[in-house]
């Protein structure tokens, strides 16, 4: 485990150092405020519009950012040699890949806590919080990271991890006046964390064996499958025939179910009284956690035999 926990700290400390993932920040950042923009055009349901948005935007940078940085990780390490030394250590290579899935699993679980605790700060503020508490916590939690790094310069590449850390839970708190438009945010950015374990585990078993652009078309590709499958489960025969009936079903039990990460909105806020939001938590955790697992086995397999020279 220290092995691992070594490589994953390293792949978690490039990837924040990565020029795209503070550029898509910046544009996530954004999403949020225009979420607010929009939402105040809506004088009834205008929180709603901002978490819904919000939500669907965190969703989907993550998503990207987990195909970037999965499929580029491994690449680097090899174009640049640096696997070499690594691997003549005592580590095994399955040990290395799983700390590389790892370290990329805890970048976008950063990245997905800093962008939830930004939108939640918003619905908080369109919740009549003062602006001026709203603002301070923000500027107040950049300063003290920014301090923190100053003063101890070995925690620097941890100041994100820890800033998203303090700035998630200021805004679980300061959002609790929208109850609601607070769980659809939180909730649906557990479920975006789970969705990406398992996208990035496809990048992985790809980018054991394939190039980066390779291995990013095809995960898209299987994201979209994925993304598909309970519609491929129910084709009407009488529109598509049954051969096209029967290989949608087909590719739905062979295919992960990422719809399961997307659930609606009344779910979310426990408005649906015969599916508790705590068991299908616990459910899409465990559906996670399998397909995760067995996609690790299957890179590791790959990546043991790949030939290197």
């Amino acid at each position: 485990m220290a092995r691992v926990l070594a490589v994953m700290l390293n792949t978690y400390r490039e990837a924040v150092r990565a020029r795209l993932l503070h550029g898509l920040f910046a544009v996530a950042i954004a999403t949020a405020f225009y979420s607010a923009i929009v939402g105040e055009f809506a004088s009834r349901s205008k929180m709603r519009v901002v978490s819904d948005l919000g939500a669907a935007s965190i969703s989907l940078y993550g998503i990207i950012v987990a195909v970037v940085i999965a499929s580029t990780s491994l690449y680097r390490e090899l174009e640049l040699k640096t696997i070499f030394p690594i691997l003549a250590r005592p580590i095994r290579r399955g040990e290395y890949l799983v700390g590389k899935y790892l370290g990329a699993v805890f970048t976008m679980a950063v990245f997905i806590t800093a962008n939830v605790g930004v939108l939640l700060l918003a619905l908080a503020f369109m919740a009549d919080r003062s602006l001026f508490l709203v603002l301070g916590t923000v500027l107040g939690s950049v300063a003290l990271a920014f301090l923190i790094a100053w003063r101890i310069p070995r925690t620097r590449t941890y100041a994100p991890a820890a800033w998203a850390l303090v700035i998630g839970v200021a805004g679980w708190f300061l959002a609790a006046p929208a109850p609601d438009d607070r769980g659809v945010v939180v909730f649906s950015a557990v479920l975006t964390v789970l969705e990406v374990g398992v996208v990035s585990a496809m990048a992985t078993v790809l980018a054991a064996f394939s190039s980066p652009f390779l291995t990013a078309v095809c995960t898209f590709g299987l994201f979209i499958v994925g993304r598909s499958a309970d519609t491929m489960a129910h084709l009407p025969v009488k529109v598509f025939g049954a051969a096209i009936q029967q290989t949608g079903v087909a590719l739905s039990k062979v295919f992960p179910n990422l719809m399961l990460y997307v659930p609606p909105r009344p779910l979310l806020v426990g408005d649906v009284p015969e599916v508790t939001l705590s068991r299908y938590l616990l459910d899409c955790s465990f559906h996670a956690v399998a397909w995760s697992v067995g996609l690790m086995a299957v890179a590791t397999l790959i990546f043991k035999r790949r030939d290197f020279i």
